[in-house]
């Protein structure tokens, strides 16, 4: 009987009930509600569902994925080391079309006007007493671009990324519930009715001159971002080129879904509860939101000034594409459009400052890590 207790005790104090805590029990019930809210709602489902398994698996004690060899080592590599955001980024590249961007160049601007909440978050960070990484860090959650804000998140603070990442996401995920209602708020019925002209015919050497010279001019001036834009541009290339559809193939499928799959899960293998049950995630939850709403806002006000300057040939609702969320804020703006013109066709309109949305985002997180710098290596 006592070499039976000593074997239970064994077991005991070697399972993971032994060191279980009331704050494993919360984050993995945040972790059930997200799958909840992914598998049932139809949120985001491809990322958050990822993301919700990987919160259960990082609260359960004592599985050694930190420090025994396998494949939850290689995610977190990947995580740790800036390694999924980039491929991320080539299979963004190789699904979209640049071409409205490259026909209407001046949707740049309003890809650029929808930077403005990531930098309303970040001064509203820094009056809430995060230092300047961690508001850095916050503020692009504005951008609306998932891979991009893990990306500046780990060289800047990593201690963040969990709440960072699923504050990302889950914006991302809600685009069509947050922004329509400050799209109205800011145009009139009349102003959404407008009508563009048909964007002109791209031509196939303009589509394999752009992200040549994009990498070029954007790298050497933000050389931080130089991985995130030269992987876009890649992919983008694969996909004009024509002679390279194996790869283009690989690069929106197979590769796409498995990078996706580790990013996923690797941002929430870092949502353990002793690193993300305080106040400070709250405030994030919160300043995300504010960059959001204040990055579709811009966009849309940017918009209006637009409209004005060419007299009322610019719809002002394809200005809250500009927010990067590839392609559901274009299809927003699309919806919202046709709503109130049933004649009214704005997809094609909205993703040129969608696709300039990806690449300001990127800018603008090149732009902090060249201010700013990294955080230093302990």
């Amino acid at each position: 009987m006592d070499a039976f207790l000593v074997a239970l005790m064994s077991v005991w104090n070697d399972s993971g009930f032994n060191a279980f805590t009331v704050g494993n029990a919360i984050m993995m019930l945040v972790g059930i509600v997200l799958l909840y809210l992914a598998l049932s709602k139809g949120f985001e489902p491809l990322l958050l569902t990822p993301i919700a398994f990987g919160c259960i698996l990082a609260n359960v004690p004592k599985t050694g994925f930190e420090s025994d060899p396998g494949i939850m080592q290689v995610i977190l590599y990947g995580i740790n080391n800036e390694v999924f955001p980039p491929l991320i980024f080539l299979g963004v590249g190789a699904m979209t079309d640049f071409g409205p961007r490259i026909a209407n160049p001046k949707t740049l601007l309003l890809g650029a006007a929808a930077q403005a909440g990531v930098f309303v978050a970040l001064i509203g960070a820094l009056l809430l007493g995060f230092d300047m990484r961690e508001a850095a860090s916050i503020g692009i959650i504005g951008g609306a671009d998932g891979p991009t804000a893990i990306y500046l998140t780990m060289k800047m603070a990593p201690h963040l990324l969990g709440a960072i990442a699923v504050a990302a996401y889950s914006y991302m995920s809600l685009v069509p519930l947050i922004q329509p209602p400050i799209m109205k708020l800011f145009t009139s019925v009349a102003d959404r009715k407008i009508v563009m002209e048909q964007l002109r015919p791209v031509t196939h050497f303009e589509r394999m001159v752009f992200p040549v010279v994009t990498t070029i001019f954007i790298s050497l001036l933000l050389p931080p971002v130089c991985s995130l834009i030269g992987m876009l541009m890649l992919g983008n290339l694969f996909r004009e080129a024509g002679c390279l559809d194996r790869l283009s193939d690989t690069a929106q499928n197979s590769l796409m879904n498995i990078v996706t799959i580790m990013l996923a899960t690797g941002t929430g293998l870092t949502m353990k509860a002793e690193s993300f049950l305080n106040y400070q995630t709250i405030l994030i939850i919160c300043l995300g939101l504010i960059a959001f709403a204040g990055g579709t806002a811009a966009g849309v006000l940017f918009g209006q000034v637009m409209k004005f300057a060419d007299g009322g040939k610019t719809n002002p609702l394809i200005g809250s594409a500009g927010v990067s969320a590839v392609p559901m804020a274009a299809r927003v703006s699309q919806i919202v459009g046709q709503k109130a013109n049933p004649g009214n066709f704005l997809l094609m309109h909205a993703m040129g400052p969608n696709v300039a949305g990806v690449i300001g985002t990127a800018v603008a997180a090149g732009t902090m890590l060249a201010m700013i710098g990294p955080a230093p290596i302990k």
